[in-house]
């Protein structure tokens, strides 16, 4: 799957305190990652918010939210 290896292969967020304060971006763009979630939860498409943040990649979001539900089915599981 393509998306896989965008996550294994490159980074999809980055964390740095000289890009606005330390808040997580997408790679590569100073986009804060909360804007996808923040698009999606306003009823928003993917491509929607494609469109209003041009250097964010596709694959890139795709990647992004696929970490956040691996995050959320992982931590959702009884130890």
């Amino acid at each position: 799957m393509q998306e896989e290896s965008v996550k294994r292969s490159a980074p999809v967020l980055h964390s740095d305190p000289e890009i606005l304060g330390g808040t997580p971006v997408f790679v590569g763009t100073r986009v804060p990652v909360q804007s996808l979630f923040d698009y999606l939860r306003g009823g928003e498409t993917l491509d929607e918010f494609l469109h209003q943040f041009p250097s964010v990649q596709r694959e890139q979001a795709v990647a992004a939210l696929e970490l956040a539900r691996d995050a959320l089915v992982t931590g959702a599981r009884p130890a």
